[in-house]
C-alpha cells in the first residue's frame, strides 16, 4: 500500500527520504559489505557516523563550544532522575514550571531527589494556557528551572524563553527540538527524546553547559553520569548504534531543506492552516488558548464526542492514521512534526471539511 499520512505523537512519521537512503544502505553501508548496524561502536565506521552526527547536531542548533552533546538511551522519562542526580551539585531544591502531563512526570521523578518548588502551574486551568511569566515565584538559590516548552499531549507551547537569571534553566524539547532556531546560550541544559523530529526511538540528545557536570550525587549510576558519558563520548555503554545512524541521516536531511529558519516557517505555516480550519468550523474546537497554542501538536474534540469512533475510521481509509487523542485527554491530536509534509496538513484538513459537511 502507498505510504499514509501518519499523525502519531511519536514515534511519529520519519523523512521519506531519508528511509529510501536507509534502505538502500540497509546491507552495505558505504562498501563496507555490512550493515550500519552490525559493525562495532568502537570501529572507525560507526566512530565516523557519531562523530558526524554530531558535529551536525552542533551546526543545526550553533551549540556553543562550552557545551557537551550527548547522545544517551532512556527517553526523556531516564532524564528526569538524571537531571537532578547531575544538576543539584550540593543544593536540595529546584524550581520546576508544570504546564503538562510530561512536567507532572518530571516533578514527580525529581522530589525523589530534591525539594522540588512548583513555581508555577497551569493544572487550575487543565493545562490548557501558559501562566504568565509575573506570577511565577522562582527561587534564587534553586539549583535550575525546568520547563516543558511544549507538552505533547495537551498541546500547549512556550513562544518565548524563560530568564531565570544565574539559576541554569533545563529544557524538556522532546516535542519541539529542530522545529525552528534556539538559543542554547540560554539554556544550562535541553534534553529531548529522539522519536518526534530526530529519528527512531532509542536515542535521547543531551546538550549540557560544562561547568555543570562532574559533581553528581552519590548513588547516580555511571550511565547516568553526564561527566562520565562526555568522557566517553556517551560510549560509556554500547550505544543504539543504528537508531543514532538514522538520527544523523535526519540531521542532514534539516539541513538539506535549508536548517533551522526554514523548517520553523514550514511548520508555523502547517499549524496555522490546521489551526484556522478547526476555528472556522461548526464541529472541531481547540481547547488551548490561542496565545499558547503548539505547532507541533494540535489536539482537538468533536462538539459530539460520539462521532469520535467514525471520525478515526473514516481518516484511516482516507490515509491519515494515528489521530486519536491521547488517553488522559480524549478527542483527536494531529501531530505534525518536521517530517510532515505540508500535503499531508492538507489531506487532514480536506478530510475534516468533508465530515464536517456529512454530519451537518
Amino acid at each position: 500500500m502507498s505510504r499514509v499520512y501518519n499523525f502519531s505523537a511519536g514515534p511519529a512519521m520519519l523523512p521519506e527520504a531519508v528511509l529510501q537512503r536507509a534502505q538502500a544502505e540497509l546491507t552495505d553501508w558505504h562498501g563496507a559489505g555490512g550493515s550500519i548496524m552490525e559493525m562495532s561502536h568502537r570501529g572507525k565506521e560507526f566512530v565516523s557516523v557519531h562523530a558526524e552526527a554530531e558535529r551536525d547536531v552542533r551546526d543545526l542548533l550553533g551549540v556553543p563550544e562550552t557545551y557537551k552533546v550527548l547522545f544517551l538511551q532512556g527517553g526523556a522519562t531516564g532524564q528526569f532522575a538524571a537531571i537532578p542526580m547531575n544538576l543539584l551539585r550540593g543544593k536540595n531544591k529546584a524550581d520546576y514550571i508544570l504546564t503538562g502531563s510530561w512536567g507532572k512526570k518530571a516533578i514527580g521523578e525529581a522530589k525523589k531527589y530534591c525539594e522540588v518548588n512548583v513555581a508555577a502551574s497551569s493544572e487550575g486551568e487543565k493545562f490548557t494556557t501558559i501562566p504568565l511569566f509575573d506570577h511565577w515565584t522562582l527561587n534564587a538559590d534553586a539549583a535550575y528551572v525546568h520547563y516543558t516548552p511544549n507538552e505533547t499531549i495537551e498541546g500547549v507551547e512556550f513562544h518565548w524563553i524563560p530568564e531565570t537569571g544565574e539559576v541554569p534553566l533545563v529544557g524538556d524539547m522532546s516535542s519541539t527540538i529542530l522545529s525552528r532556531p534556539v538559543d542554547v546560550s540560554r539554556f544550562g541544559l535541553i534534553y529531548a527524546g529522539a522519536q518526534k523530529n530526530i529519528g527512531p526511538a532509542g536515542v535521547t540528545l543531551v546538550i549540557v553547559r560544562e561547568d555543570l557536570i562532574g559533581n553528581v550525587l552519590l548513588m547516580t549510576p555511571g550511565v547516568w553520569d553526564y561527566a562520565q558519558q562526555a568522557k566517553a563520548d556517551s560510549m560509556l555503554n554500547t550505544p543504539p548504534t543504528y537508531n543514532l545512524y538514522i538520527a544523523g541521516l535526519v540531521f542532514k536531511w534539516v539541513k538539506e531543506q535549508g536548517g533551522l529558519s526554514v523548517m520553523a516557517e514550514r511548520n508555523e505555516r502547517k499549524a496555522k492552516k490546521l489551526y484556522a480550519a478547526i476555528d472556522g468550523s461548526g464541529l472541531y474546537r481547540n481547547p488551548v488558548d490561542p496565545s499558547c497554542r503548539s505547532w507541533m501538536n494540535v489536539p482537538f474534540v468533536l462538539a459530539d464526542p460520539e462521532l469520535d469512533g467514525e471520525f478515526l475510521a473514516g481518516a484511516a481509509q482516507a490515509g491519515l492514521t494515528t489521530l486519536q487523542g491521547h488517553r488522559s485527554v480524549g478527542g483527536m491530536r494531529a501531530s505534525i512534526y518536521n517530517a510532515m509534509p505540508e500535503s499531508g496538513v492538507d489531506a487532514l484538513i480536506d478530510y475534516m471539511a468533508e465530515f464536517e459537511k456529512r454530519k451537518a
